[in-house]
């Protein structure tokens, strides 16, 4: 909530997905950009330790993405264009999760991000793990900070599953190719956005205004497109990532 309380202005929470409850793990609300309204979606993982566990370290339950795309459809009926905040090493794994649709509300996301009639612009800031982060991370324009993860599970997961030892982490690491430069030359993120020298943790402010920088010129470029261009545009590039060919 850092970049959020610094970018933006005016920020109204929206709670709830009308169905079950409200997820702590995921905040969703309206605010302004200078003076562009928007909708800012960003995932949180507490402070204290009292705070991490009653928002699961970040791990949203299937209701939180269902709020998110609730408040989605929301800034679409009015226009608005979306930002997403994305630190998360994953969906919440939980019997609960599973129970009440975990899946089914990943996979809506992914079908509904992909059609919708406003820009969207995605930020990893931290982690972007797995199913959890892409069900918010399917926008016209993917940034990533330079400091920043994106993969498909940690090194220690691809470890334990591979070689059964999650010891080999830095072998699953050179493996994933997680890191931004890696991602950025794969075509999963479109832009990577400097932090200060040592992460943005060294100098918040800094940072801050080389990532609000970076949302002005991508917003302003997304803008001017025509909605149908710009949805086609999205569409043709999820189509695309990380295509490979091999000679026969």
């Amino acid at each position: 909530m850092d970049f959020v309380d610094a970018l933006f202005t005016d920020y109204s929470e929206i709670h709830g997905d009308r169905a079950f409850g409200d997820d702590a793990a995921l905040a969703c609300g309206m605010a302004r950009f200078e003076e562009q309204p928007i909708l800012v979606i960003a995932n949180l993982k507490g402070r204290t330790l009292k705070e991490r566990v009653a928002r699961r370290f970040g791990s949203p339950d299937p209701e939180g993405y269902r709020k998110a795309l609730r408040a989605m459809k929301i800034a679409e009926k009015f226009g608005h264009p979306v930002f997403t905040f994305i630190d998360l090493a994953g969906a919440n794994p939980g019997i609960g999760a599973e129970e009440r649709g975990q899946g089914e509300a990943i996979a809506r996301n992914l079908l509904e991000m992909s059609r919708l009639r406003v820009p969207v612009i995605a930020t990893i800031t931290g982690e972007g793990g797995s199913g959890g982060a892409l069900a918010l991370a399917v926008a016209d324009r993917v940034l990533m900070l330079e400091n920043a993860i994106y993969s498909v599970i940690s090194p220690e997961g691809c470890a334990s599953i591979m070689w059964k030892d999650a010891a080999k982490r830095q072998q699953a690491a050179a493996a994933l190719k997680y890191t931004a430069y890696d991602v950025r030359q794969l075509g999963c993120v479109d832009e990577i956005v400097k932090e200060p020298e040592g992460g943005s943790q060294v100098d918040a402010t800094q940072a801050i205004d080389l990532l609000g920088a970076s949302l002005r010129r991508n917003l302003a470029e997304l803008l001017t497109l025509p909605d149908e261009a710009r949805r086609h545009k999205r569409y043709e590039k999820f189509r695309t990532i990380a295509q490979f060919y091999e000679n026969a």
